[in-house]
């Protein structure tokens, strides 16, 4: 397999415009990697990190082909072995969870300053001035100071 790579960017770019010529599948141990010529060139998928991707299933690497308009390929399956298990980032799993929190906190957050946006249209809203809010408080404080200097020591 090349060690040259080419990004999924590029190579939309590429598929749309029909300069690929090729496409071909190779077995890896762990699973698939995909190499594409266009022109005199091949160039293997990368990751962003730029590492050769390793698609862990056949059917997700065939399903990715068909999303980008390849249909047809060769496919080398010398080198596969389903036995080795591809080697994991340590810290895959907690990015992602980091990631799900995060995007589970906008959705709440987006949906509570969309509440307060239809609740600031709504004419049967009552709202308080802050000088309204001002004046409630430093009476609370008056009456809780108060309370406190009466209270035993």
């Amino acid at each position: 397999m090349t060690t040259e790579t080419i990004d999924h960017a590029t190579l939309e770019h590429l598929a749309g415009a029909g300069a690929i010529g090729g496409a071909s599948v190779v077995g890896l141990p762990g699973g698939w990697g995909v190499v594409f010529q266009y022109g005199t060139t091949e160039r293997a998928l990368a990751v962003k990190r730029g590492q050769v991707r390793i698609f862990k299933k056949f059917d997700t690497l065939v399903v990715y082909l068909k999303q980008i308009g390849i249909e047809t390929f060769k496919t080398d399956t010398k080198q596969f072995d389903p036995t080795v298990a591809q080697v994991k980032r340590a810290d895959t799993s907690e990015r992602m969870r980091k990631a799900h929190v995060a995007a589970a906190h906008d959705t709440w957050f987006r949906a509570q300053v969309e509440h307060g946006l239809q609740e600031a249209d709504d004419p049967n809203t009552h709202w308080v001035s802050n000088e309204a809010v001002k004046a409630i408080s430093a009476k609370r404080r008056a009456a809780w100071s108060k309370k406190a200097q009466a209270a035993p020591a």
